[in-house]
């Protein structure tokens, strides 16, 4: 076992902390990682929404219109304000202008992705003749094309710049107004390419990534239990190792995981079934079902650390009690720790497995819904589990029975590492 991790420390950490630190990836996962709110606020109108009081569901009912209309600007453009992220963020690596690059990423994925309809016929009470833009296009459905012009359009700025090629202003000259004559070469070239692109070419970039990397999102965030559970794995797997997992995986899965719930949260605000939309394995499965006390399901091994005959182990649960009911659980990871300990470190990667395997099953028999909101992932797992699958009780009794597995597989391996606690002590 000793020369496994030490193959693993002297093979894999390296290579994991260069992706994990890479300048895109970084930039990737800050830009759509700054959307959380939007989605999350977006969640609660959906649930508003969908209320399972019927008093309250029908005085609501007149307002549905309405309260449609947050989630239509949160989630249902939430490519855009991913753009302007990723954008943003590639540029503060750079040490270039954050807004101007962000605004320019923006024009460029409007340009490649924002096709106007022309309207010709008025329609009486429903639209006028004219020129429209769908806004599903801006969706999370574009998610890869607002990466994609993000990050191009970042370096087309940076390459310009670099090269002088770029309009410069006398000294004295207001940083703002300065900023913006050094754009508009730069907003040109950018402008004309991605409009090329897409109107003299043809070419749609983010339809054509969405058909590219779609085999790769039904591996790892669909309904395939392997693809599932090899998502679990690798993250707490590397979560073993002493990396967090979630932020390896985040540039890579993270897309597909906004794409997933953004599809099922549209799905069932027009009208589809809890128990018939398109992704089982969305971030929120995970969150709710398995990462009980945060990734790894430590909630258990806490409360078993409160009970515990060592002095150290029984502190340690008792300061981690209230992180771990929030899902944060790096005080567990880091103080047992659970990091490069092969006997706590078995039971954190089995026991999600196990669990993740019994909620899927439960879910495509239907005796629990899919995930259709987006909450806040502090929130304590029973109850998230029970408002985003739109008030499912048998959602809420599975994570309750997942939370007693976890004490299960974590028990026996916690006494062995008691005993070795004791014996230092």
């Amino acid at each position: 076992m000793d020369n496994f991790i030490n193959m693993l420390n002297a093979k894999v950490l390296p290579v994991a902390n260069k992706v994990g630190t890479q300048r895109h990836m970084t930039a990737i996962r800050k830009g759509i990682i700054s959307t959380l709110p939007l989605t999350i606020v977006g969640s609660f109108f959906t649930i508003l929404n969908n209320m399972p009081i019927e008093a309250v569901a029908n005085f609501l009912a007149p307002y549905a219109e309405i309260l449609d209309v947050p989630f239509r600007y949160t989630v249902g453009i939430l490519a855009l304000y991913a753009t302007f992220g990723i954008a943003s963020s590639l540029a503060e690596s750079y040490q270039l202008d954050k807004l101007t690059n962000g605004v320019l990423a923006v024009l460029a994925f409007l340009v490649s992705t924002a096709v106007p309809v022309h309207v010709t016929k008025n329609v009486s009470g429903v639209i006028s003749s004219g020129r429209y833009i769908n806004i599903a296009n801006l969706s999370a459905s574009s998610l890869f094309g607002s990466i994609i012009t993000g990050l191009l359009t970042v370096e087309i700025f940076r390459y310009l710049k670099n090269r002088n090629i770029t309009i410069k202003m006398p000294e004295g000259v207001p940083p703002e107004v300065s900023n913006s004559f050094v754009a508009l070469v730069p907003a040109a070239v950018i402008l004309v390419l991605f409009w090329g692109i897409r109107y003299l070419l043809d070419f749609n970039i983010s339809s054509f990534l969405s058909t590219l990397l779609m085999p790769l999102k039904g591996v790892l965030v669909g309904n395939s239990l392997f693809g599932g559970l090899l998502t679990i794995f690798l993250i707490t797997g590397f979560w073993t190792l002493g990396i967090h997992g979630a932020a390896i995986m985040d540039p890579v899965i993270r897309p597909f995981w906004e794409m997933s719930i953004a599809q099922n949260m549209s799905e069932f605000t027009s009208g589809t079934s809890a128990h018939n939309l398109s992704t089982i394995f969305t971030e929120q499965f995970l969150q709710w079902f398995i990462w009980i006390g945060g990734a790894g399901g430590t909630l258990a091994l806490v409360v078993l650390f409160m009970f515990s005959k060592s002095t150290y182990l029984r502190d340690l649960g008792k300061l981690s009690l209230l992180p771990g009911l929030f899902n944060i659980n790096e005080p567990i990871i880091f103080g047992a720790p659970i990091v490069m300990n092969p006997i706590l470190g078995i039971p954190f990667i089995i026991g999600p497995l196990i669990t993740g395997s019994l909620a899927y099953v439960l879910t495509i028999t239907g005796v629990v819904p899919m995930m259709m909101a987006r909450l806040p992932f502090t929130v304590p797992g029973p109850l998230g589990a029970f408002i985003s699958t739109n008030w499912s009780v048998p959602a809420l009794i599975l994570s309750c029975v997942n939370f007693v597995i976890d004490l299960v597989i974590y028990y026996p391996f916690f006494k062995v590492f008691e005993k070795q606690q004791l014996s230092k002590e």
